[in-house]
């Protein structure tokens, strides 16, 4: 199982936000390329990079702290936040990005099919993220709720081609209270492609006990807050993770 460190963006600095909050934001570094080459050097195998001010107004908005990020390691990164078109996902993949991450754009049947473009054309570049509250899913940032049914839709982008997902209980995103098990489970067994999950996740018992649903199809584990309060240690949580 993979542990993937995140770095999220706003205004240039690294951040981390307290339930998608962006009133409740904490900033950590000035520095975003010396935070991937720390967790690069850590022995960090995807990073997990999030522009936030995107993800809020739907326009890409650190693109060029991205782009450094990916000049300055060697480890792969999928990027979200602000990906709402079949351009802004060529245009972050032509900069080096690995695999994009489609939300809002992947949601709301208006735009559908700009993810079906990018489907058609990147493939497996093309991750879809879904994000829920009490099992609902949220838009634009976690700044909309809404009635769709997270598993149902987990279902219905494999249907559509997507190959890889990740789910994230907003609940318990930057908390520190542990992941949501339960949550996590239902989308491993509601579909037959890789589930990434995403929330909570603050000690090595944590990381175990989300790889106890490696067979059901779980693929890694987002990790953000407790990397930068030094709750939990990257070489560790790898560790734990194999």
């Amino acid at each position: 199982m993979l542990v993937i460190p995140a770095i999220d963006l706003s205004q240039g600095q690294v951040v981390r936000l307290a339930r998608g909050d962006m009133k409740k934001k904490t900033v950590y570094s000035d520095d975003p390329v010396a935070t991937a080459r720390r967790w690069a050097d850590a022995g960090a195998q995807l990073l997990h990079v999030v522009d936030l001010d995107g993800a809020v107004s739907g326009k890409l908005a650190n693109l060029d702290a991205v782009a450094e990020i990916i000049a300055a390691i060697d480890v792969p990164v999928e990027l979200g936040g602000g990906l709402r078109t079949l351009d802004d996902v060529r245009e972050v993949l032509d900069i080096g990005v690995r695999y994009a991450i489609m939300g809002t754009a992947a949601l709301r049947m208006r735009t559908r099919s700009e993810l079906e473009a990018a489907l058609v054309q990147f493939g497996d570049r093309i991750i879809v993220g879904i994000d829920a509250r009490n099992g609902k899913v949220a838009f634009e940032g976690w700044t909309e709720g809404s009635d769709i049914d997270a598993v149902h839709l987990s279902q219905q982008m494999e249907l559509l081609g997507v190959q890889r997902l990740i789910c994230t209980d907003i609940a318990t995103d930057g908390m520190l209270t542990g992941p949501n098990l339960a949550a996590m489970r239902q989308f491993c067994q509601a579909v037959d492609i890789p589930i990434v999950a995403s929330g909570g996740v603050s000690s090595v018992q944590d990381v175990k006990a989300l790889r106890e649903l490696a067979p059901l199809g779980l693929l890694g584990c987002i990790v953000g807050r407790a990397l930068y309060t030094g709750d939990l240690a990257l070489p560790e949580a790898i560790a734990a993770a194999q």
